[in-house]
């Protein structure tokens, strides 16, 4: 059996109810983007084209850029319907990276405007408390990341915490991070990471490189800076990538090598790949040969279905992309919601 807390209510889930359980999928509640819209820091006068705008101190992206925002995004009955559609029963969802404001420079901006997107989130997901969990998110970098974690789980509800790849200015593996990190491995919460920069910007101003290519980059130097930093040697934390973990799963030898011969670089007591292969990592890579791959390396055990539902580049056939591998039952039984279900259901009272 697992629990699944819906507004601090444990509530009891038998497995093999579940059903596919989706942990990549985002939401952007209505009552957040038009508080932020009355605080002019969000433009949503082209809400019905599907096209939302927001401050670069809230988005991490350029003034005036067009974010996608699909009605599911804001309109529980739709998002049911659309998982419905391709045979996923739950979704995990987070806040997309862009209301994360991981980029802000403003203390009070950032922590206010996760305090209250958690907020809203938790009010989505209650329209549907069977079928939706909620993610909170947390002003990493700040300060108050810990106490905002604890907030959301036991006065949300949240079934668990969504975390950007740097925030404040800061990188994962800052100690002004310790808490939350010491917080959330003694909890066992899950945890889903999603990049929320990337490197170089500069370089990736065209051909939408900073999806395509600055995520799976950024990805790869967060969980290096988490390794290196000796973070997950001290707290072993239930951790989640994005995109099959973008870069990271190729780099693991590499990774490795340095430790064996850059004294600079044997932080830990294991090499790299100890802690790589703890991890866990969704399946949206977009191809059937890197999932297999990405399996046989972590081991089905270590792989959850991830979308990134509904933005445009997402896995619009999820249950088709997992059975193509041709798993045995059991494996196949864990990838699709048999692992997100032990993760997301095992909180530990605090």
């Amino acid at each position: 059996m697992s629990l699944n807390l819906v507004q601090g209510v444990p509530a009891v889930v038998p497995p093999s109810d579940i059903g596919a359980l989706d942990v990549h999928a985002h939401a952007m509640p209505l009552p957040l983007l038009q508080r932020l819209a009355d605080r002019g820091l969000a433009d949503l006068t082209e809400v019905t084209a599907g096209i939302l705008r927001l401050d670069p101190r809230v988005s991490g992206v350029g003034p005036r850029a067009p974010l996608p925002l699909a009605r599911s995004q804001y309109d529980v009955g739709v998002r049911l319907s659309e998982m419905d559609e391709v045979g996923v029963h739950r979704h995990a969802v987070s806040l997309p990276p862009f209301l994360f404001a991981s980029t802000a420079e403003d203390e009070q901006l950032a922590t206010g405007v996760v305090a209250q997107g958690n907020e809203d989130l938790a009010t989505y997901v209650a329209d549907a408390s069977d079928r939706l969990l909620g993610l909170a998110s947390v002003p990493l970098g700040w300060p108050g990341a810990a106490e905002e974690a604890r907030r959301a789980l036991d006065d949300l509800g949240m079934a668990g915490i969504a975390i950007g790849s740097r925030g404040g200015g800061r990188d994962l593996d800052d100690p002004i991070n310790e808490d939350l990190w010491a917080l959330l491995s003694e909890r066992r919460t899950f945890v889903f990471m999603h990049p929320s920069g990337v490197p170089d910007t500069h370089r990736q101003k065209d051909y939408w490189l900073p999806q395509l290519v600055g995520y799976p980059m950024e990805t790869a130097l967060a969980v290096a800076r988490l390794v290196f930093g000796g973070v997950l040697e001290r707290f072993p934390l239930n951790l989640c990538l994005a995109h099959g973990g973008g870069c990271l799963p190729s780099l693991r030898g590499r990774l490795d090598m340095g430790w064996e011969r850059k004294d600079v670089a044997r932080t830990t007591t294991v090499p790299p790949s100890d802690f790589t292969d703890r991890l866990y990592y969704d399946t949206a890579v977009f191809s059937p040969v890197l999932l297999s791959r990405l399996v046989e390396d972590v081991g089905a055990g270590h792989v959850l279905l991830g979308t990134d539902h509904p933005f445009e580049l997402g896995d619009r056939a999820p249950l088709e992309t997992v059975r193509a591998l041709g798993l045995a039952e059991a494996d196949e039984r864990r990838i699709l919601g048999g692992n997100a279900v032990e993760l997301l259901g095992s909180p530990v009272p605090s």
